[in-house]
């Protein structure tokens, strides 16, 4: 007996489950902000008409322009510092040989181990003393250094052409003019994946900025939605709507960089 189609079959049962389960959550959420919340706990599955009344109470209690201008600023930031510097170290780490890079390299993945709660506390305290509290720059800073980033730029440029490098040493460019004109434009897939990672962390960042940002002019997206479930009546439209604010540039640059998003994470050099 041919088992071939109830065994497709059952394989798109799967897939097709596996896709409702991880849709429904932004339909809900979509569906939620054109709600009243009273529609919301009762469990309203279809459109309503709320969503201008939703957005009208959300401007009247959040400044919506400052709050998604801090949140591009500190995340456009983020992005192009954790990108330059991390693509930089992962070259180097790959292309230059010293007796002692793979124990340094061991070293950042060791660190790599220790989780960020950990960290908190000598953290902020050195903040502090460099008077760097309530500023973009307490936010920014910890975070450009990614050691994940760094092991992900060396393991992609093993896939780098070494005969692409010697053939620009043979032409006279310097080391520097190698990574900015021939690295780089070879490795932009790895940069696009890259940057949807570095960008969406920056973006959903949320324990850090809560503990170095207080007053309000300086608060993200991500805390003021946590300000919102927080209230004693908390008003699910209104965050609903938030929610759906705040996802919609993260979905906007993974769907424009797909492609290179997935050519990126398979180590594909072009």
């Amino acid at each position: 007996m041919n088992f071939a189609p109830l065994r497709r079959a059952g394989v798109y049962v799967f897939l097709s489950l596996a896709a409702f389960i991880s849709v429904f959550p932004f339909y809900w959420m979509a569906v939620g902000s054109t709600n009243q919340s009273v529609d919301i706990v009762r469990g309203k599955l279809g459109f309503g008409g709320n969503l201008l009344v939703n957005f009208q109470h959300l401007m009247s209690q959040v400044d919506l322009y400052r709050v998604f201008g801090n949140s591009f600023l500190i995340a456009i930031i983020s992005t192009v510092l954790t990108l330059a510097i991390s693509s930089l170290a992962g070259y180097g780490f790959e292309m230059f040989r010293s007796r002692i890079r793979e124990r340094i390299f061991e070293l950042l993945l060791l660190l790599l181990s220790i989780p960020f709660a950990a960290l908190m506390v000598p953290l902020f305290v050195m903040i502090s003393r460099a008077q760097l509290t309530n500023t973009f720059t307490a936010v920014i800073l910890p975070g450009i250094a990614s050691i994940f980033m760094i092991f992900y730029f060396r393991q992609a440029t093993k896939a780098f052409p070494r005969e692409l490098r010697d053939a620009a040493r043979v032409d006279g460019l310097k080391e520097w003019q190698i990574f900015l004109y021939v690295y780089m434009p070879t490795m932009r897939s790895t940069y696009a994946a890259a940057t949807i990672i570095v960008f969406m962390n920056a973006w959903n960042n949320y324990l850090w900025p809560l503990i170095v940002l207080q007053t309000p002019d300086n608060k993200t997206i991500t805390l003021v939605i946590s300000t919102l479930t927080a209230a004693y009546t908390p008003d699910y439209g209104v965050i609903l709507l938030t929610t759906v604010l705040a996802t919609a540039p993260t979905l906007i640059i993974f769907f424009v960089l797909q492609r290179q998003f997935v050519q990126g994470m398979l180590g594909a050099v072009k």
